[in-house]
């Protein structure tokens, strides 16, 4: 801003300077004779005039040059301090600009989630391994795609369990990749009662009964949250373990027929 306005008063100077010279010359023309002594003093005051203005546009002249030096000068430090800044994580500006392009397009995958978990993992441990990453323009950006590359991979893990054989609700629910409590159970049963996530051909495809489950059945594993965890807790008070290894409603007290 302050450039610009010396610019505008060095063109105010010289229209100003420009004005006086045409006044003069008409002024010639149009007054009467003078005698030579009225015509000298006029001269020294137009020529003291010149020389005033021919000083402060001198002036203006040096203060342009010392602002450009100036901006110079700020523009060379802004340049050191970048690469400073990247020197102190080991790289330069065009090695920013290409982890940059990296980096946007690692973003851009996890947070569409339309890939393989496996290609994510291999594409942000990139961006994880680059000491880039802790510059201000990534870093924020850096922790939130962590989180949703840690929940993405918490959603493809909830995907479902397959039954193998010899399993139950009550031994799935104890696994410690699933609840690590066997008394979960009746989250497992909940989330698959009215269907399973898929199964092989003539085997159930839902879990009327919590006894009756079967290899190559693939269950639905809901995230354990605190409510679920009451209502299991609460569910399975209600039943009990049968020496038979089943689960009873203690209502009924009769176990349910083998299929």
């Amino acid at each position: 801003m302050k450039f610009h306005k010396l610019l505008i008063a060095l063109l105010v100077l010289s229209l100003t300077l420009g004005a006086k010279i045409s006044v003069f010359a008409q002024e010639e023309e149009e007054a009467p004779e003078m005698t030579e002594e009225e015509w000298q003093k006029q001269m020294d005051e137009y020529t003291a005039k010149k020389n005033e203005l021919t000083g402060k546009l001198d002036q203006l002249t040096k203060d342009v040059d010392a602002l450009k030096k100036t901006n110079s000068d700020k523009d060379a430090a802004v340049v050191k301090a970048e690469e400073d800044l990247y020197a102190s994580v080991g790289s330069t500006k065009s090695g920013v600009a290409d982890f940059r392009k990296k980096f946007e397009a690692t973003e851009k995958f996890i947070n569409k989630k339309e890939g393989k978990k496996e290609d994510a993992q291999k594409m942000f441990a990139e961006i994880e391994a680059s000491k880039i990453k802790c510059l201000p323009e990534f870093y924020d950006r850096y922790k939130k795609m962590k989180d949703a590359l840690a929940k993405w991979e918490e959603v493809k893990k909830e995907a479902g369990y397959t039954v193998v054989k010899g399993d139950c609700l009550y031994k799935i629910a104890g696994k410690k990749e699933i609840y690590n409590n066997v008394k979960m159970w009746p989250v497992l049963w909940d989330a698959n009662e009215k269907g399973v996530v898929n199964a092989p051909p003539k085997v159930p495809k839902t879990i009327k009964n919590p006894n009756l489950i079967y290899p190559g059945q693939v269950l639905k594993v809901p995230a354990l949250t605190e409510d679920l965890k009451k209502k299991a807790l609460d569910k399975s008070k209600k039943y009990r373990w049968h020496r038979k290894k089943k689960w009873i409603k203690k209502s009924l007290r009769k176990t349910t027929r083998k299929k």
